[in-house]
C-alpha cells in the first residue's frame, strides 16, 4: 500500500521543515512506533524499501552504526515523516496545521518530497539511501571536514575561503556559517577566520566535506538514480536549498536535488522567503 500525507489540512497556516543529517540519535523513534499505528506503519515501510531493519538501527545503536551515513540519513528520514503521519493520526482536518511551503535542511529536501507527494515512501527512502552511499564513496576518495565558524559575515568568509581553497557550505544566518573542504584548508581557514574577528570557530565531527566541490564524484550518480524514478509536481511548494525559491515542477526539483549535493545551502535565503509568505 502507498502512504500519502496530508497537505490540504485546515487547520493554521505553516511551513513544514524537516532537519538535516546530525540530528540522528539512538532511540529515536522507538516512542512513535509503540503508540501510533500510523507512524509503525512508515517504519514498516521504510525497513521494507531497504530490504533490512533500519528500525533495529534506529532504536537500539550502536551509535557508531546511527552515525554511518547509509543509516543516519534514511532515519532521519524515518522519524520525521512518521511525526507527520502521528500527527494526521491524532488530529482532525480542522485542526491539523496546514503546509503552505515545505523546506529541509540538505538531507531534509530529501523528506519533503515524500510529504508534498513527489516521490512515494518507498522510492524517497531508496533514493536517500543511494545518496547516503554516494557521499560516502565520495568522502573516501575526496577525505574532508567541516567546521562552523560565528560570528563573521559572509563576504568576510567567502574571502577566507578563496584564501585557504575550501567552501562556503551553510549558510545558516548571517553569523552562524559552515565551510567544508580537506583538513589542512579548514584548519587554515579556522585560524583565519578567528584572526579576522570570529567569535567562535567550531571543528564539526562529520564523515566529510558535504556541500563543496569534493562531493561532485557523488553527482553522476545521483542523476542516473533521479532520472530512474517517477517525480511528480509537489502538492506544496518546497523552497530550494540552493536559491531559497519555491520549486512547483518535478523537473525543478530533479536539478535542485543534483545541484544540492556539492552545492551551499542557503538556509538563511530559504528562511527568509517563508517568513514572507507569513508563515
Amino acid at each position: 500500500m502507498t502512504l500519502t500525507f496530508q497537505t490540504k489540512a485546515q487547520g493554521p497556516k505553516v511551513a513544514y521543515l524537516f532537519p538535516g543529517q546530525g540530528a540522528q540519535a539512538v532511540g529515536m523513534g522507538k516512542e512513535l512506533y509503540d503508540n501510533s499505528a500510523a507512524a509503525r506503519e512508515v517504519f514498516d515501510k521504510v525497513d521494507e524499501s531497504l530490504g533490512r531493519s533500519l528500525t533495529k538501527v534506529l532504536f537500539e545503536g550502536p551509535e557508531d552504526d546511527l552515525r554511518q551515513t547509509i543509516n543516519a540519513q534514511p532515519g532521519i528520514m524515518a522519524v520525521s515523516l512518521a511525526c507527520v503521519k502521528a500527527m494526521e493520526e491524532n488530529l482532525d482536518l480542522d485542526e491539523m496545521p496546514q503546509p503552505i511551503v515545505m523546506a529541509g535542511h540538505s538531507l531534509g529536501e530529501y523528506t519533503a518530497l515524500a510529504v508534498s507527494g513527489v516521490l512515494d515512501v518507498a522510492d524517497t527512502t531508496k533514493l536517500v539511501q543511494m545518496r547516503g552511499q554516494l557521499m560516502q564513496d565520495a568522502c573516501d576518495q575526496n577525505p574532508g571536514t567541516m567546521a562552523a565558524i560565528l560570528g563573521l559575515d559572509q563576504m568576510a568568509l567567502e574571502e577566507v575561503a578563496r584564501e585557504t581553497g575550501v567552501w562556503v557550505s551553510n549558510i545558516n544566518t548571517a553569523e552562524q556559517i559552515v565551510i567544508s573542504g580537506d583538513r589542512m584548508g579548514i584548519a587554515q581557514a579556522m585560524d583565519l577566520a578567528a584572526a579576522r574577528g570570529a567569535k567562535k570557530v567550531i571543528a564539526l565531527r562529520v564523515g566529510g566535506a558535504f556541500h563543496s566541490g569534493l562531493m561532485e564524484p557523488a553527482r553522476a550518480g545521483l542523476v542516473e538514480a533521479i532520472e530512474s524514478m517517477d517525480f511528480h509536481n509537489p502538492t506544496v511548494p518546497i523552497v530550494a536549498n540552493c536559491t531559497g525559491d519555491p520549486l512547483n515542477t518535478a523537473d525543478s526539483i530533479k536539478e535542485e536535488l543534483v545541484a544540492q549535493v556539492s552545492g551551499c545551502v542557503q538556509w538563511k535565503r530559504s528562511v527568509d522567503y517563508m517568513m514572507g509568505t507569513g508563515v
